[in-house]
């Protein structure tokens, strides 16, 4: 397969706190919509399809919960493009946050599980996972992080260390008003990680308030190139999809590569984690 020069991305911006059918409804019509717009990739929230609204979310059937994502991966095979969603996944032992990479013939290729949880109703109904992300998108290498991940920048340098060019960032920056607030005004929802590995960063964040009206989300979507630099931004308070075309050869990975010579005392620690990171990239997720 030769490797595209360029890559379109659409970012999806939805409500957090919404029923599954009402997001799966949403995810179809942007799914669509992003294909008849020439894109390769669509992006959507931190669990997308289930909400993280956790008084409802752990509720759900699972067998409700596989049925919508498998829709959306029939959805993905129909439009013919890649599909990046979100569910909570009940298991033996809590909940997993996963988000799941669809394939254009509409196959599950890749899961990853949030690794660091954020909040009280997270830290208590789920538990994190144990692995890096590094898949492919038409060759392409591409990495995952979920919300709060991105502010551990291990979790998307390693990957793209190993060739990585794409972090794929699905986000639910839900919190009380003042703190979604505060975060809007000093730009720390998400963090560009362009500045500190030379790759390109997208973020599909939630918008909109709880149904107790005690919480909102922060908006603001972004693609943005290796240097930080936005290719397309979304506002702060309703549903949005951005678009842009990534120009590949500009993630060079310099800076994550840089880690990997200086200072030389580290060199072979680094060479260890690698290995340990990309013995784990195809471990299931149960």
């Amino acid at each position: 397969m030769k490797v595209p020069k360029t890559l379109q991305v659409s970012c999806v911006q939805l409500h957090w706190a919404k029923s599954l059918e009402r997001n799966l409804e949403r995810t179809r019509q942007h799914i669509r919509l992003a294909a008849e717009e020439g894109s390769r990739v669509v992006l959507f929230p931190e669990v997308s399809l289930t909400g993280y609204y956790f008084p409802d979310v752990v509720k759900l059937a699972p067998g409700a919960v596989k049925d919508a994502l498998a829709q959306t991966c029939r959805a993905a095979k129909e439009a013919g493009v890649w599909v990046i969603v979100g569910t909570l996944k009940k298991t033996s032992d809590r909940f997993l946050n996963l988000a799941h990479v669809i394939s254009p013939s509409g196959a599950i290729v890749h899961e990853y599980a949030k690794l660091h949880l954020a909040g009280r109703d997270e830290r208590k109904y789920c538990r994190g996972g144990n692995k890096l992300s590094l898949f492919e998108i038409d060759g392409i290498l591409c990495t995952l992080a979920i919300c709060r991940d991105g502010r551990h920048p291990e979790v998307y340098r390693l990957p793209a260390m190993l060739g990585a060019r794409v972090l794929f960032h699905p986000s639910c920056s839900s919190d009380e008003v003042e703190a979604v607030v505060w975060k809007r005004v000093s730009g720390r929802a998400q963090l560009p990680a362009g500045p500190t590995t030379r790759i390109f960063h997208c973020v599909a964040n939630t918008f909109g308030q709880s149904p107790d009206g005690k919480q909102t989300s922060s908006g603001q979507s972004f693609i943005r190139n290796p240097e930080g630099l936005p290719l397309a931004e979304a506002g702060f308070y309703q549903e949005e999809m951005i678009t842009a075309v990534l120009d590949l050869d500009l993630a060079d990975r310099r800076y994550a590569l840089d880690s990997l010579s200086n200072p030389p005392f580290l060199r072979p620690h680094w060479q260890r984690m690698l290995k340990a990171v990309r013995a784990r990239t195809g471990q299931k997720l149960k």
